[in-house]
């Protein structure tokens, strides 16, 4: 079946079509239920070392829950069981032996709603540090400077860095918190619709700041904007009532999807 294109894709991270690529998250087979409630069907997946990696799809599709599977946040639900592997730089980190405090700090994770912590400015970038046992205060002040600079808020923020974090406004507290998860340098960093609650100026600053780490993280966001997907992301995986339907280059999925839900999708046919 020949596919017209669909939406001329944003993103100008052109990728090769070749998906013999380093996967830094290997996702086998991967089950989960809420009780009785089965929520991802058999999904298996690669995620690329250093890419951006959007999750697009309905509500409900299971986009988030496959997100939380990456760093077990949803063992914090007592009715979840889950089967299949996730393996994370070749450790299955769905092995009850992993250690979940070591994993949340290698996959840091932004949600949708900023939640900075009730504390200055400095003390939420380096709080991962702080909790880790760094306390040289050179060290903390050179590390809190180099998040920010790179989360491109420290212009904003340097002359007060002892301020509560709570004064900032939404879209700078949303680029604190994503200070606060790359100054441990994780591996991974995952994003829930970051930029959902955010105006159009703060969400293009997000847009920016995703696109510049790019290549020093492995970031994976969930979005229901799919242009924004089709801007940030160098990779695109399409999830429909639990399954992956299609996973591919962003430029492929947009604009010659192999599946024909994936086309109705996007053109708006349905979702």
């Amino acid at each position: 079946m020949s596919h017209r294109p669909i939406i001329e894709p944003l993103t100008d991270h052109a990728e090769p079509l070749d998906m013999n690529y380093d996967a830094v998250i290997d996702i086998k087979d991967l089950n989960l239920w809420y009780g009785s409630n089965q929520a991802l069907f058999d999904v298996c997946m690669r995620i690329p070392r250093n890419r951006v990696t959007s999750f697009i799809g309905p509500s409900g599709c299971g986009k988030s829950t496959l997100l939380r599977c990456i760093n077990r946040m949803n063992d914090l639900i007592d009715s979840v069981k889950t089967k299949g592997e996730v393996v994370l730089n070749g450790e299955a980190i769905t092995d009850p032996k992993t250690d979940v405090i070591e994993l949340r700090r290698n996959v840091g994770m932004v949600f949708q709603k900023s939640n900075p912590f009730p504390k200055s400015i400095f003390e939420n970038v380096v709080y991962g540090l702080r909790i880790s046992g760094v306390n040289d205060r050179s060290t903390l002040a050179e590390v809190c400077e180099s998040s920010l600079k790179r989360a491109a808020l420290w212009d904003e923020v340097k002359d007060r860095l002892k301020d509560s974090a709570f004064g900032l406004s939404g879209g700078q507290q949303q680029r604190l918190c994503i200070a606060r998860a790359i100054a441990v340098q994780p591996d991974v960093v995952l994003m829930d619709e970051p930029c959902s609650a955010l105006d159009p100026r703060s969400t293009a600053k997000i847009e920016d700041l995703i696109k510049e780490l790019q290549g020093e993280f492995s970031i994976v966001i969930v979005t229901h904007n799919m242009m924004q997907a089709s801007r940030v992301s160098n990779y695109t995986a399409f999830m429909y009532e639990g399954k992956l339907v299609e996973f591919g280059v962003t430029n492929q999925v947009f604009t010659r999807p192999a599946e024909q839900a994936t086309e109705d999708y996007i053109t708006g046919r349905f979702g």
